[in-house]
């Protein structure tokens, strides 16, 4: 073997060796980083084994199926991501340089709110601009998104957030009011102004109380020291506005999901609850492709305008109300 034909092999090795340590480090599973390469999971743990000889270092804790990043191991991961990101996206920037955008794959996760109300019509025009982008749209609820954030399964989440980890990233873009909706007839619609004890009054139908719309609704009604009563809990926007249209109860909701088609009264509640802000999710750091880019530019067209003028970008980190992607 030539010196040439040695170099190429060794630099190539070590692309699939830091290729494996990433993705390991990702999904916090050395067999899930073999399904992603599509090898064996013994052949990726020698990876990682003779990228941790050459370096004299740990690079995971390992305990049982789980593996942890030691802090040697996060300072390469922070080195190593970026590269292995470049390489891999590197012919759909270089078509996106070129001035087009034949290929590739985009993969969004969102919750089911903002599938069915948000992203339709950003989706419409992406796809008739970009035919020949295939289009993977995950529904999950928060703690899902944020899973596949962290391994990179997606490319970014679309959704609403309360709490903001450190390791991600939140730019709000729309934001929706707080709307109480009731059938028509009912004794709240009757009346001019609503307070939080006119609504006590009656039984609320609500999202599951895992979901961050109740943990919403509980703390304003404690800051005004009013109680509240949850007579059914459903799962979705669609369901709930049913129920209530059938006199079940009544319920507080983000105008998000009112298309003005429904047979309800729909009540403004700005005085007491705040605005749900609807944006990109994004993991800190994430080597976004040229597709995700100009999606997100449909969704805003001066989300980068930052980036464009040699600034850093850096996401408004607020706390919004509603449910998470």
């Amino acid at each position: 073997m030539d010196n040439g034909t040695g170099r190429q092999y060794y630099k190539h090795n070590h692309l699939q060796q830091l290729r494996g340590f990433c993705y390991a480090a990702q999904a916090g599973s050395i067999s899930k980083a073999a399904e992603k390469m599509s090898l064996s999971q013994p052949s990726v743990s020698l990876q990682i084994q003779a990228l941790e000889r050459e370096l004299d270092v740990v690079l995971f804790e390992r305990r049982g199926p789980k593996i942890k990043l030691t802090p040697e191991g996060q300072v390469l991961y922070e080195l190593a991501l970026p590269l292995v990101e470049g390489l891999e996206t590197l012919p759909d920037n270089f078509a996106a340089r070129r001035g087009s955008l034949e290929h590739g794959q985009l993969n969004i996760a969102a919750g089911e709110s903002t599938l069915l109300y948000l992203l339709p019509d950003i989706v419409g025009r992406f796809a008739r601009q970009y035919p020949g982008i295939h289009f993977n749209l995950h529904n999950v609820t928060g703690r899902d998104g944020m899973e596949m954030l962290r391994a990179d399964e997606v490319d970014f989440a679309v959704g609403s957030m309360l709490d903001i980890p450190e390791d991600i990233t939140y730019r709000p873009i729309y934001a929706y009011d707080p709307m109480l909706i009731t059938a028509h007839g009912h004794p709240l619609s009757r009346l001019e102004q609503i307070t939080l004890e006119d609504i006590s009054e009656y039984g609320l139908i609500l999202p599951p109380r895992h979901l961050s719309t109740w943990r919403v609704v509980k703390l304003v009604f404690q800051q005004y020291n009013v109680d509240f009563k949850v007579t059914l809990e459903a799962g979705g926007w669609e369901v709930i506005k049913k129920y209530v249209e059938l006199g079940f109860g009544i319920s507080i909701v983000t105008s998000i999901c009112l298309t003005g088609d429904e047979d309800l009264c729909a009540i403004p509640l700005t005085r007491y609850f705040p605005q749900r802000t609807y944006g990109v999710v994004t993991r800190r750091g994430k080597f976004l492709t040229p597709q995700a880019k100009r999606f997100i530019e449909l969704m805003d067209p001066e989300f980068f305008a930052e980036d464009r003028d040699g600034s850093e970008d850096a996401p408004a980190e607020i706390a919004a109300s509603g449910e998470k992607a």
